[in-house]
């Protein structure tokens, strides 16, 4: 083990993690030589994700970024999940133990400073079938399976399940102006939608656009290929499933989802979680049983793929300041 562990430094990189709507909803305690990691109530979307299925995962990618930083420290962790049944808030207990660094965690931290939501069109290379088998082995180790959607059929009824839940969301009370409100933060708000990491539907994309709808778009398409007649976009799609559909399911999912983003952002690839299709019960059951065709609950889409050739480099999204994040007491 290395020497004593700075928890708040360590929890300070942790919330770079992403969230829905980059919500930050997690709250973070300190004891001795662990970390509690809770869910923040007051940062739920209600209308957007009324299971509280973004939340959890959120939190769930916070807890494995947390794992990761930990572990490039030199430091070993033992992870308690859901450990108090009167605490639903409580999702995790952090340990320090004695050992070796899990060192699978400990490669990926360069990532973490580095990863971006990419919601530009991506480049018209394939991603290799070697590089998402190494997305689906990280997947696996922490506790969940990536399903890739290939194109084709299958791709096409994944489109008009995403069609479908935009269009049932936009249906219901409240959803447009929970989007609105956290794509439109105050000036200095250190979190939501930055709209200088959104950009607008490219124009002549073949097919639907699969990406949610932001009311605002600041950030520019890359400019085309001359070489090329259309927009075209060889992104893969991964289906994050779960063997099971409770809250600690929903946590793994979101720890695979951060081992996922931030090996393919080791790989040189971009990334976007994509959590419409899922956060809709109808969807999310024709995703499960007409695109995939698999018993096992699907929990998040990851959209991968090659940055576009003159993709410019995405601006940091702002994350809360530590103290915001950590309780006392």
């Amino acid at each position: 083990m290395s020497g004593e562990p700075d928890l708040v430094a360590a929890v300070e990189q942790a919330v770079r993690a992403p969230s829905v709507h980059n919500t930050q909803p997690w709250r973070w305690r300190i004891h001795g030589r662990g970390v509690e990691l809770y869910a923040d109530p007051h940062r739920h979307l209600p209308a957007t994700d009324p299971e509280r299925r973004d939340l959890v995962l959120s939190c769930g990618a916070a807890l494995h970024h947390l794992r990761v930083v930990l572990a490039a420290a030199g430091h070993a962790t033992r992870v308690e999940r859901t450990p108090d049944p009167d605490r639903s808030d409580l999702l995790a207990r952090i340990e320090l133990v004695d050992g070796e660094p899990d060192p699978a965690d400990a490669e990926l931290f360069p990532a973490i400073a580095e990863r971006r939501t990419e919601r530009r069109r991506m480049s018209h290379r394939p991603v290799p079938p070697d590089v998402i088998e190494r997305l689906a082995a990280q997947a696996q180790r922490r506790g969940a399976l990536l399903v890739p959607v290939t194109a084709g059929p299958m791709r096409a009824r994944l489109d008009r399940a995403l069609a479908e839940a935009e269009a049932a969301q936009a249906k219901v009370p409240g959803y447009a102006a929970e989007l609105a409100r956290w794509t439109h933060r105050f000036a200095g708000a250190r979190d939501g939608v930055d709209p200088r990491t959104v950009a607008a539907v490219p124009p002549g994309l073949p097919g639907r656009w699969p990406l949610r709808r932001f009311t605002e778009a600041a950030l520019r398409q890359p400019q085309q290929v001359p070489a090329h007649a259309v927009p075209d976009d060889a992104a893969e799609f991964l289906v994050v499933v779960t063997a099971g559909d409770d809250v600690v399911d929903r946590l793994r999912a979101g720890e695979a989802t951060s081992a996922v983003l931030l090996a393919a952002t080791r790989e040189g690839l971009a990334t976007t979680p994509l959590s419409q299709g899922i956060e809709v019960e109808s969807t999310r059951t024709a995703i499960r049983r007409d695109v995939l065709r698999i018993p096992e609950t699907p929990q998040l889409i990851i959209r991968v793929g090659w940055p576009a050739t003159y993709a410019t480099t995405l601006p940091r999204t702002p994350r809360r300041s530590v103290d915001a994040v950590l309780m006392t007491g």
